[in-house]
């Protein structure tokens, strides 16, 4: 079962930050959602996930909803 995130962690821990929202400028869709995820987990653990398993399934919801897009399906990267 997987660890339940609390607000603090989403909005400390996922939270694009400094030049992160200029870096999705020009991309869309599932490309902006998926490289937002991608800077943040990098930041967070300092390497990037091997595969979607990796990232919370509410980080991945939270992220979408900053960065307004759909939101990724379960076995998407």
């Amino acid at each position: 079962m997987a660890r339940v995130l609390d607000e603090d962690e989403l909005v400390g821990n996922w939270t694009l930050v400094g030049d992160e929202l200029d870096q999705l400028s020009g991309r869309r869709g599932a490309t902006k959602l998926g490289f937002a995820l991608l800077l943040r987990f990098y930041a967070l653990n300092g390497r990037f996930p091997t595969g979607r398993a990796e990232l919370p399934d509410q980080a991945v919801g939270y992220v979408a909803r900053l960065v307004d897009v759909p939101r990724l399906r379960a076995g998407a990267v």
